[in-house]
């Protein structure tokens, strides 16, 4: 009877890990733990002159297709689309609070670290292609499908002030914050330090 379950388990798994959207670059927790050791800790910076128009987001990324029709098309299973790219028809499960839908009008598309976030961490001091790339990166976890009332909800938080509903996801979204952060020198709290910490210790 062991033997059954453990091989329905296995033959079960594959099935339910490509339900879920897999942005790339998320490290291993041991990799995120030796990047926020690497991050630089200081007090946020000011908001002035901050705007999301400050991030050109949503670029065309092929033929008619944007950020945001890409990533839907990345993180969605039978996803169908019109010839202006638009997804029509699909299934999103949205990660921070594993909720699916079938409408590409409930699901948001999240910046892991907010726009605001960013600029208040060392984007505020980048040029305007450097923070285009950072609005549109699909080479990072940076980008992700997740109900829209969600996203709403954690707007431009850090971790110390917002954490996804689903605790279990706990560990990929410190892991997650923690490499976009990296990747681009941006710094963070003591506070958001110290969150990201006890994210990871769900790991």
């Amino acid at each position: 009877m062991h033997v059954l379950l453990a091989l329905s388990s296995a033959l079960l798994s594959p099935i339910l890990v490509a339900a879920l959207p897999t942005p790339p670059g998320i490290p291993s927790a041991s990799t995120a733990r030796s990047e926020l050791s690497g991050l630089t800790v200081a007090a946020r910076g000011s908001s002035s002159g901050y705007s999301r128009d400050e991030f050109n987001h949503w670029i065309t990324i092929s033929g008619s297709c944007n950020t945001r029709e890409t990533v839907l098309q990345r993180d969605g299973t039978n996803v169908a689309t019109s010839s202006a790219c638009a997804a029509t028809s699909g299934t999103w499960v949205s990660p921070y609070d594993g909720a699916t839908w079938t409408a590409a009008s409930d699901v948001d598309i999240d910046h892991m670290v907010p726009l605001s976030n960013a600029w208040q961490s060392g984007a505020s001091s980048w040029s305007a292609s450097q923070r285009q790339a950072f609005a549109n990166d699909l080479d990072n976890p940076q980008l992700w499908a997740v109900t829209d009332n969600v996203n709403q909800s954690k707007g431009d938080r850090s971790p110390d002030e917002w954490k996804p509903p689903l605790a279990s996801f706990y560990c990929t979204y410190a892991s997650a914050w923690i490499k976009v952060k990296s990747v681009y020198s941006l710094t963070i709290t003591s506070a958001e330090k110290t969150a990201l910490q006890g994210m990871l210790d769900t790991c």
